[in-house]
């Protein structure tokens, strides 16, 4: 062989081995990582909306401005809120008011009709003994009347056997035939007993008025006893009243609970009128100025969270063989040239097109295979940007390291 022919040789087997090394350093290279510049930053951004209509009275931001929790944005006019929050004030001491004097009132009505049951009960049996003492009374004159009339018809009687004596005497002391001093004893007996005839028929007409009387005492004694069981059967009827007393206590205290709800829902729309930044972040796409009237949600401005800021990298499918959460990962940031680290959080659980707004679907059976792409979020290492540089929406090249 001769110089030239090994000179060639040696060259064809450096050139080999560059070769062999070159595949070497690529496989180990890209070996246990992958990588696409399909991503960006991406950041959570709340839409800033008034939770109350109003007319903006002052925008305290401005576009780009870093605000911090609590920071007040937007002051909408609070006056129409605050004479709402007097006026619930004034209706819930009405209120209370009228709940305190319904509570009040229960006691009381529970005592009078305690009471009134014991005071009808001791009535009723008052009038029921004003009857039975009536009912003897009645008894009692009806006996004198019969005492009276029987009474009176022997006094008649006598009377009449007295009047025919005189008549007889008369005639025989007109023939001699008697003296005149049994004559005048005959006319004086007769005479008694006329007297005592009128005596006793005006006991008879004593005795008739007093049945009368004691009739009438009767039938006020019942009339009252009617009263007095009617006022029993309306003082029995106190848990009734005392059920109907507390039930409107009850309403009264409910009325003054919905009252005090209103004047805690007039309150928060008083501080709803006063729009703050919910967390830390960025003004964005600010659209109110002063004097606009604003609805009830309406959007009007965003506010970027920047302190929380991660990486939504779309691997394609066959990349995804050896991906699992926990991965470091390498995260070049195209605007500054500057790379971040951090690991894989999670993958998402379906691909990109599934989320689109028209999602793709074979239904004519034309099927062509398309390499799908799968969303993978991985979160970057704390406090790598101290001042908030980086931005959601920015390009950026992820490296997955499987090793």
């Amino acid at each position: 062989m001769t110089f030239f022919q090994q000179s060639r040789v040696r060259l064809v087997i450096a050139v080999l081995c560059l070769f062999a090394v070159g595949i070497g350093v690529w496989y180990w290279a890209t070996s246990g990582r992958e990588s696409t510049d399909d991503a960006q930053l991406d950041a959570h951004v709340t839409q800033i909306s008034a939770r109350v209509p109003g007319t903006v009275t002052k925008v305290a931001v401005e576009d780009n401005q870093v605000v911090d929790a609590g920071t007040v944005l937007i002051q909408l006019d609070p006056r129409d809120y605050q004479v709402a929050v007097d006026k619930a004030r004034a209706e819930l001491a009405d209120a209370e008011a009228t709940a305190v004097a319904a509570q009040n009132t229960v006691p009381i009505a529970s005592t009078t009709a305690t009471t009134g049951v014991v005071t009808a009960r001791g009535g009723v049996m008052q009038a029921e003994s004003g009857v039975t003492a009536a009912e003897k009374e009645i008894e009692a004159a009806r006996a004198r009347l019969v005492s009276a009339q029987a009474r009176l018809r022997e006094v008649e009687a006598n009377a009449a056997k007295a009047s025919r004596d005189v008549e007889r005497l008369r005639g025989l002391l007109a023939k001699d035939e008697i003296s005149q001093q049994q004559f005048d004893n005959a006319t004086a007996s007769a005479q008694a007993q006329t007297a005592a005839a009128d005596s006793a028929r005006s006991q008879v007409a004593e005795a008739e008025a007093g049945i009368r009387v004691a009739e009438s005492k009767l039938a006020q004694s019942r009339a009252g006893e009617q009263q007095a069981h009617a006022e029993l059967q309306s003082a029995q009827t106190a848990p009734s009243q005392i059920a109907a007393t507390k039930a409107r206590a009850s309403s009264a205290e409910a009325h003054a609970a919905q009252a005090r709800a209103t004047l805690a829902q007039a309150e928060l729309n008083l501080q709803y009128t006063t729009v703050k930044a919910p967390a830390r972040g960025v003004v964005s796409r600010k659209g109110v100025n002063v004097g606009q009237v604003v609805q009830s949600g309406q959007a009007l401005l965003a506010i970027v969270l920047v302190d929380d800021v991660w990486v939504t990298a779309n691997f394609k499918e066959t990349q995804l063989k050896e991906v699992r959460p926990g991965q470091r990962a390498k995260v070049t940031v195209d605007a500054f040239g500057r790379d971040y680290t951090g690991k894989v959080d999670s993958i998402a659980g379906a691909t990109g097109a599934r989320f689109s707004l028209l999602p793709p679907e074979n239904a004519t059976g034309n099927f062509v295979k398309v390499v799908q792409r799968v969303p993978v979020k991985i979160v970057l290492d704390p406090g790598q940007d101290p001042e908030h540089l980086l931005r959601p929406g920015m390009s950026v090249t992820p490296t997955i390291y499987f090793k």
